[in-house]
């Protein structure tokens, strides 16, 4: 179980909700400021003066009073009204970490919410109750409307939830692990719905994805410079401090590392009539390293967003309720448009060192297309066209989404962040970067077994014995696809960058 303090929960705490699947619970430190803020609520709530979302309609519908008789119904209205997501369900893992995010929100204390709806979150996190959230259907404006009131939604015993694999009504869900649902007060399901954390759970998980990509693209990287027999020599520290990026520098650092006593690398050091290699080998740092300056960027943002208030209205500490633009999702927008540009041109480079090590032209006495017996066999040719699709793929995903908006709401919600659009297609380019850094270490490890009896560096031969564990050494031809597969899987568990014992923070 973690305990999150609200407005400083890491990185690391978040990564181990998605990855792990941990429950998470509210520092009890938090309790009295949500309590205070709900209690100015609860007064607001039986005052004559109009207050947005307490005693009003919502949106376009604000100036309409709601009696305070009527505020539960208002607030289940809310939600059911607003449960309009389409598409196939967001993965579990995914809303875990989003729920989490919500309960960082309302333990700021400035949402007014009580405390059983805190409660209500974190015992859902805990019994494993995850609430079907289809994943179409936010513009990253007014908050994630639609996700997040399916989410509220079971909290009321309303949509639907998986428990385990079972999906179940909400009700039942709730009911099968001794939680019930909750009649909403006041401005509390305006405080479910009103928010960036499906967004942002999205651009983290992206961004977790990313960084593994990157990490172990630099072993792939390194891994190829040994097979086409590369020089080290461009990984020198003093190119890099010379030039001061601090993504460079570090990704120079891991490669120096990475090859570090390799008998190949040592055999041509001398006498080697090329002079400089081609820019995939040669501008990794400056290539990748800019892409991690971007992921670093990008991973302060979002642990911003992920520990900010972003509903509306909001309880201000001089006790007023304010209404404000705190869930429009730029911020997420731009962060999630950096990580598509980072995980674009990691998979762009990559692919390119794909195409050197199948070329016999510059792959400097490598097969072609890396098989023992070109022409009755074709090798790894259209594992390289399998890289180059998705690389192509990527480009086109890469566009900004940031850019883009739509009116909404008769008007009211009149500029929107697309940030959903943005965050959802990183889980896309992750997987297809996957694919193609899978790719380059089977290519990688077979030019690395025919420069044999030389050796590879100790860090780089233990990712190529791992690798054989999944993915035989190419001799005849064979059905590839389970290969690819195996690959993208090592290196979507991150066991390549575990094996080369790499450490890159985001």
């Amino acid at each position: 179980m973690l305990t999150l303090i609200p407005g400083e929960a890491t990185l690391a705490q978040l990564e181990t909700i998605w990855r792990e699947g941990a429950p998470a619970r509210l520092d009890p430190r938090a309790h009295p400021a949500i309590a205070a803020s709900r209690a100015r609520i609860a007064a607001a709530a039986a005052g004559d003066a109009a207050v947005y979302g307490v005693n009003t309609g919502f949106g376009k519908l604000a100036s309409v009073r709601i009696a305070p008789d009527d505020t539960a119904t208002l607030q289940r209205n809310l939600i059911l009204s607003h449960c309009c997501g389409v598409g196939a369900p967001l993965a579990v893992p995914s809303v875990r970490l989003m729920m989490a995010l919500k309960l960082l929100s309302l333990g700021r204390g400035a949402s007014g919410v009580r405390p059983e709806i805190v409660a209500l979150l974190e015992g859902m996190l805990a019994a494993g109750v995850t609430p079907v959230v289809p994943e179409q259907g936010s513009v990253g404006a007014s908050g994630d409307l639609a996700p997040l009131a399916h989410m509220a939604a079971v909290m009321i015993g309303a949509g639907e939830a998986f428990v385990g694999e079972e999906r179940l009504p909400g009700a039942k869900a709730l009911a099968l692990v001794g939680l019930e649902p909750v009649e909403l007060g006041a401005k509390e399901g305006l405080a479910l719905i009103n928010g960036t954390q499906f967004s942002t759970a999205l651009a983290l998980v992206g961004l977790f994805r990313a960084m593994n990509g990157l990490r172990t693209a630099v072993v792939t990287g390194a891994m190829s410079t040994d097979a086409i027999m590369g020089s080290t020599a461009p990984t020198r520290a003093e190119i890099h401090t010379l030039r001061g990026h601090a993504g460079q520098i570090d990704v120079a650092a891991a490669m120096r590392a990475l090859l570090e006593g390799s008998e190949i690398r040592e055999s041509h050091r001398e006498d080697d009539a090329r002079v400089q290699d081609p820019y995939c080998i040669r501008c990794q740092p400056q290539v990748t390293g800019a892409a991690l300056d971007l992921l670093r960027f990008a991973a302060s943002t979002l642990i911003t967003e992920a520990n900010a208030v972003t509903d509306n209205p909001l309880v201000l500490s001089d006790g007023t309720i304010v209404s404000g633009g705190n869930f429009h999702a730029e911020p997420v927008a731009f962060a999630a448009d950096q990580i598509a540009l980072a995980v674009a041109e990691i998979g762009a480079i990559a692919q390119r060192r794909v195409a050197l090590m199948v070329d016999p032209a510059l792959s400097f006495g490598l097969p072609p297309f890396l098989t023992p017996a070109p022409g009755l066999n074709s090798g790894l040719m259209i594992a390289e066209v399998t890289t180059a699709a998705l690389m192509s793929e990527n480009k086109h995903l890469a566009a900004p989404c940031s850019v883009d908006s739509t009116p909404t709401s008769a008007n009211q919600e009149d500029h929107v962040s697309m940030a959903a659009h943005g965050a959802r297609r990183l889980g896309l380019m992750t997987q297809n970067l996957a694919v193609i850094l899978g790719v380059e270490a089977m290519c990688a490890a077979q030019g690395i077994e025919f420069r044999a009896p030389l050796a590879t560096s100790a860090p780089l031969a233990r990712v190529g014995a791992v690798l054989r564990t999944r993915v035989a050494t190419m001799g005849e031809d064979r059905y590839l696809a389970p290969d690819l597969a195996a690959a993208q899987a090592l290196v979507e568990e991150g066991t390549l960058v575990t094996a080369a014992g790499l450490e890159i923070a985001p």
